[in-house]
């Protein structure tokens, strides 16, 4: 439980720069921020399963 905690911890500070805000382009490093989210809410989402817990679809 510890280390999914510093997962959701480490990737918090990475979620409002993840998309383009406006009429802004997307880049690489926005596709590459949001490659990095979707891994690590599958990470968690496993984890939680281990520990017999239910991830929410969304938040």
């Amino acid at each position: 439980a510890r280390h999914l905690l510093a997962v959701a911890d480490a990737l918090l500070p990475l979620l409002p720069e993840v998309l383009p805000v406006g009429e802004e382009k997307p880049t690489a490093a926005h596709r590459a921020r949001l490659a990095l989210a979707e891994a690590a809410g599958a990470v968690l989402a496993g984890g939680l399963s281990l520990l017999g817990i239910d991830a929410p679809e969304h938040l």
